[in-house]
């Protein structure tokens, strides 16, 4: 590899002067962070939509509140076991040298807790919107607010992506120009 390339399998290197399991370790301890970040609130949420039930002006929901809140209790709850999920498989895969399989299934759980978290959030601002200011105005709410998260979790962090892997290709580009190789076969 030319020197000043990045390895687009690993683009710390030379940048960083850690082994792959210590890039596994510091992997892990970031996603454990990111967890920390969102659990407690998801966890607040879910304990909070779990006492609604008992509050007097619950009987006042119609139907279709009452089925809105329980998708989003079961997608709350769901969340939650996402979100603590990576724990229960550190557990079971403790001390099996297994790191990289960890870090890719408490990424892949943390994603879709992400993903279940948006719901919960847009389905609890269109239960509240619905019953404070009617039908409409909860979709209107709920999808407000489910286009923001698409936007914010998805689409500009993709945007982004894509920016850092067209300047990284056109980075290996240069120096492949510069060194006289190419990725191109004669």
């Amino acid at each position: 590899m030319t020197t000043g390339a990045q390895d687009p399998e690993d683009p710390y290197r030379g940048l960083r002067r850690e082994t792959p399991t210590e890039r596994l370790d510091r992997n892990w301890v970031e996603l454990l962070q990111e967890l920390r970040v969102v659990q407690t609130g998801v966890q607040l949420l879910t304990g909070f939509l779990l006492t609604l039930p008992f509050q007097s002006r619950f009987e006042d929901l119609d139907r279709y509140q009452e089925s809105v809140y329980l998708v989003v209790l079961l997608l709350a709850v769901t969340a939650v076991v996402l979100f603590i999920a990576p724990v229960g498989y550190h557990r079971a895969l403790f001390q099996q040298r297994s790191k990289a399989q960890l870090v890719r299934a408490g990424s892949a759980f943390a994603k879709a807790g992400l993903a279940t978290v948006g719901l919960v959030v847009s389905g609890g601002v269109s239960l509240v919107v619905d019953v404070v200011g009617g039908r409409v105005a909860g979709w209107v709410a709920g999808g407000a607010v489910a286009a923001l998260v698409l936007v914010c979790w998805y689409v500009l962090p993709r945007r982004t992506l894509a920016v850092v892997l067209r300047d990284r290709a056109a980075a290996q580009d240069s120096a492949d120009a510069s060194s006289g190789t190419s990725r191109e076969t004669p």
